[in-house]
C-alpha cells in the first residue's frame, strides 16, 4: 500500500463526518431519513474497520478494480467498493446504476475532491452504457457486480477467464419463528428486518415462516404494528415508510398482492401514480413449494408452518440452495446452534441488519445470493473483495489459506 491505511483512515472518517448534512440530503432523495441515517454510520463503521480488514486479509496490489454499482446504499457501496478498495488498488472505476445515476454522482462530488486531497487512492465515476464499461472491466483485475444474477453472468462471458469477478446477489432472508420465540420481540424484529428503507433493500426479510403455536400471537401484532406505521416523505424523521423509488417495484407489488389478495390481514392497497404500497400483512398457510420474490416494499408475508423438518426441507430446496443468503432463528431449538441451514447462513437470535459488517465477508452460500468466479471456477460463498484479493492472481504460485468468516 502506498499510504498506510493506520494513517489515512481517520482522515477518511472525518472527510464523511464533516459532509454528514450534505451527504443526507443526497442520500434522502432514494432513501428514508432513518436508512440514511444508518447507512452513514455504517459507512463510518466500515471505514473505522477497514486497518483491520486489510491487516487481517493482506490483500495483494491491485492496479484497476472496476464496479457496478447499486441503486440503493449509496453511500456505503462507494465506501465499500470504492473508498477501502482504494487503499489497495491503484485505480477504482465506479459504474452508477443509471436508476439514480444523479444521486450517485452527488455523492462522488461531495467526497472525491476532499479525498484526493487528502492522498487517498484514485477513484474515478463514470456514468456509461454497460456495454462502454465492459471494456473497463475486460482491463481491469477484479471485477464486482451487483444485481440481477442473469445480468452477472452476461458481464462474467465478456471477461477474460483471469479476471476476478464478485456477483452479489440477493435472496429472500426468511424469519423462523419457533415456539420458544417471544411474540413482542420477534414483532420488533421482523419489522426492524421488514421494512427498513421502506423494503428496498436486499437484506430485507421476503418471508416469516410461524411455527402455528404462535400464529394467534405474533400475526395479530403485526397487523396493529403495521397500523400504526408512519408513513409520509421520506425526509421526515419519523417516516418509516414512504413513496417506493422505482414504479416497477410498486407494480409488482401490485401484481402479488392482486394475486394473494385472498391472504390479506391488513393493507393492501398500492397507487402506482404514487409510487406508494401500504404498509401490508399477508398470512399463507404452509406451501412447500412457495418461494417468495424479492418485493423491495412494504408488505410482510407470514406462513405458518408445523414442524421445524418442513422449514430444514424448504430450505433445502433446489429454489432455495440456490439462493441461500441468511436465515433469521428465534425461538426454534430444532434450528439453533447451527452455522449453516443448506447454504444459508444462521442468525440466531437476530436479523441481517444485526449480522453484517462490512469489514467481513457478507451474505451466504446460495450461488445466486452471491458467487466469486476464479480461473472459470464460480463459487457461492460469502464474499468480501480484500479476503478474495488475498488469494494469489490466476498463474501465480501456492494459495495461501483462506477462511471465510461470515459474522453471523
Amino acid at each position: 500500500m502506498h499510504t498506510s491505511a493506520d494513517d489515512i483512515v481517520p482522515k477518511l472518517v472525518d472527510v464523511l463526518l464533516r459532509n454528514r448534512d450534505e451527504l443526507l440530503t443526497v442520500l434522502t432523495e432514494i432513501a428514508t431519513a432513518q436508512a440514511a441515517g444508518d447507512e452513514l454510520l455504517r459507512s463510518v463503521r466500515a471505514l473505522s474497520g477497514a486497518p483491520w480488514e486489510l491487516l487481517r486479509n493482506s490483500p495483494r496490489r491491485l492496479d484497476r478494480l472496476a464496479t457496478f454499482l447499486p441503486s440503493n446504499n449509496l453511500l456505503y457501496s462507494y465506501v465499500l467498493f470504492g473508498v477501502v478498495p482504494s487503499l489497495y488498488t491503484d485505480e477504482v472505476r465506479l459504474r452508477p446504476s443509471a436508476r439514480v445515476a444523479r444521486a450517485a454522482l452527488a455523492v462522488h462530488e461531495i467526497l472525491g475532491p476532499p479525498l484526493r486531497r487528502i492522498g487517498a487512492g484514485r477513484i474515478v465515476m463514470t456514468p456509461c452504457t454497460q456495454q462502454e464499461f465492459l471494456a473497463d472491466c475486460a482491463r481491469s483485475d477484479a471485477v464486482v457486480f451487483t444485481g440481477r444474477p442473469e445480468n452477472g453472468a452476461a458481464v462474467a462471458a465478456r471477461l477474460p477467464a483471469g479476471t476476478l469477478l464478485l456477483s452479489f446477489g440477493s435472496g429472500p432472508n426468511p424469519v423462523v419463528v419457533g415456539p420458544d420465540a417471544d411474540p413482542d420481540t420477534v414483532c420488533r424484529a421482523v419489522l426492524d428486518a421488514r421494512l427498513y428503507n421502506s423494503g428496498q433493500d436486499c437484506l430485507c426479510t421476503d418471508l416469516v415462516l410461524v411455527h402455528r403455536s404462535q400464529v394467534r400471537a405474533l400475526v395479530p401484532r403485526l397487523a396493529d404494528a403495521l397500523a400504526g406505521t408512519r408513513v409520509g416523505d421520506r425526509r421526515d424523521p419519523a417516516t418509516r415508510v414512504a413513496p417506493l423509488v422505482y414504479p416497477d417495484a410498486v407494480e409488482d407489488a401490485a401484481a402479488f398482492l392482486a394475486t394473494h389478495r385472498e391472504f390479506t390481514v391488513r393493507g393492501g392497497r398500492t397507487d402506482l401514480a404514487r409510487h406508494t404500497v401500504e404498509p401490508t400483512l399477508l398470512h399463507l398457510p404452509w406451501q412447500e413449494d412457495f418461494h417468495p420474490p424479492e418485493l423491495f416494499s412494504p408488505v410482510v408475508l407470514t406462513m405458518a408452518y408445523d414442524t421445524p423438518g418442513q422449514v430444514a426441507r424448504w430450505l433445502r430446496s433446489a429454489e432455495e440452495t440456490a439462493r441461500g443468503m441468511y436465515v433469521s432463528v428465534f425461538g426454534e431449538p430444532a434450528l439453533a446452534g447451527r452455522s449453516r441451514i443448506a447454504t444459508s447462513v444462521v442468525c440466531e437470535e437476530r436479523v441481517t441488519f444485526d449480522v453484517e459488517d462490512g469489514n467481513r465477508p457478507f451474505g451466504g452460500y446460495g450461488p445466486l445470493a452471491g458467487n466469486v468466479r476464479r480461473r472459470g471456477i464460480v463459487t457461492g460463498r460469502p464474499l468480501l473483495l480484500s479476503a478474495e484479493a488475498s488469494l494469489p492472481a490466476a498463474g501465480s504460485g501456492t494459495s495461501p489459506c483462506f477462511r471465510s468468516r461470515t459474522g453471523a
